[in-house]
């Protein structure tokens, strides 16, 4: 057997099963974990009946889980982190957009091996919130996650309309450093679209700006940031708090405490002060977004999962949403991952009533992550004959 359960004895389904996974990062999109896995499962029990409903957390494949879902992709050319031009996309059904903040000002624009933690800008991302707009969405989903950043937002705002100056009265250099050197700030220029449409922040980070559990000192070293980095960033981004509170009152203060402003270097500060944005686990809005709650109607088995299970999945990620939406209706709860870290007990309390990980067949990661997806399909063919036949 390759899982870990909670209990040792299966629930039997009477076959109709639907797969909400998130990707296994680095090998697997979400749309390529459900089709391996339901590729399995028909091997396991040919007659099972199966829907799949990729999901994501707001973080990287966000975008691709809501096309996935519906919605149609649109791609602009934006800024990139580096300030050269990125295709980035979103996506749109009717007037809502879903934005993914990595698409414009994600990691994944920065050439290999090449970090900018002290200048890599969200303008990008200000820029495709604006096509957004433009395409007459009213209801926007900013999902956050991926980010080569640490500007706490400063580009962000500054491509929806706001003035950051420094004391010569230009506006402050791209970037999370240059922010020591802000000293006016004014928003009343930002899209006066902006008041009549609803942002919706999405994370699975409640840190707070800055400080010791703050963007630059938890996540800036992932992001390239040296010692000294994470010191000047840190600097920054108070001094940018204590210079939009001047201009905007003690809620822009206290913003900086709020749960996600610490979100992809500080932009869910930015989203949170200047946009009017409210915050929200990222899978549950997507889970919302998705029609979740309609796809689940008359499903026996519901099939979760991500690349690594771990104790970071019982902080808002994607597999635990997915079973706590699932459970409350009785539904049984699985999951496949290529990692497995939590107990059983830590899976039972989550909703899961067992795992499979990809490393019960291959433990070597080199080896198990090129071939995920055969791997994948021979677990889903053993889950289908624990749960279906």
């Amino acid at each position: 057997m390759g899982s870990t359960t909670v209990s040792d004895a299966a629930t039997r389904s009477t076959g109709r099963v639907l797969i909400a996974a998130d990707k296994f990062k680095g090998s697997l999109t979400a749309v390529q974990v459900a089709a391996h896995v339901e590729a399995g499962l028909r091997k396991g029990a040919p007659g099972v009946t199966v829907t799949s409903v990729p999901v994501a957390d707001g973080g990287d494949g966000t975008v691709e889980a809501a096309v996935t879902g519906g919605f149609e992709r649109r791609t602009v050319r934006v800024t990139g982190p580096l300030g050269e031009p990125v295709d980035a996309s979103y996506a749109l059904r009717d007037r809502t957009a879903v934005v993914e903040m990595a698409e414009a000002s994600g990691l994944q624009h920065l050439p290999s091996g090449v970090f900018a933690p002290l200048t890599a800008t969200t303008y990008g991302t200000g820029e495709l919130l604006k096509a957004a707009l433009d395409a007459g969405a009213r209801t926007i989903v900013l999902g956050v996650g991926g980010s080569a950043t640490n500007d706490g937002g400063a580009g962000m705002l500054s491509a929806l309309g706001a003035r950051l100056l420094d004391r010569d009265g230009a506006p402050v250099a791209p970037g999370g450093g240059p922010l020591g050197a802000l000293a006016t700030a004014d928003l009343s220029g930002l899209d006066p679209r902006l008041v009549d449409t609803e942002i919706v922040l999405a994370s699975d980070v409640d840190n707070p700006l800055f400080g010791p559990k703050g963007a630059a000192a938890v996540y800036g070293p992932q992001k390239g940031a040296s010692e000294a980095d994470v010191a000047t960033l840190d600097a920054a981004l108070g001094h940018y708090v204590d210079v939009l509170a001047l201009a905007e009152g003690p809620t822009a203060a206290a913003a900086a405490d709020a749960p996600g402003a610490g979100a992809a270097g500080g932009i869910g500060y930015g989203a949170l002060v200047g946009l009017g944005a409210t915050f929200r686990a990222g899978i549950d809005v997507m889970l919302d977004v998705l029609g979740f709650a309609a796809a689940l109607d008359g499903v026996d088995l519901v099939i979760t999962g991500e690349g690594s299970l771990d104790e970071q999945t019982l902080h808002g990620k994607a597999p635990v949403g997915v079973a706590q939406a699932a459970r409350a209706r009785d539904i049984d709860v699985v999951a496949v991952c290529g990692r497995l870290a939590l107990s059983p007990s830590a899976l039972g309390s989550a909703g899961i009533r067992r795992a499979y990980p990809l490393s019960s067949l291959e433990p070597d990661p080199a080896v198990s992550i090129p071939n995920a997806g055969p791997l994948l399909e021979q677990l889903s063919a053993e889950l289908a004959r624990d749960f279906l036949t």
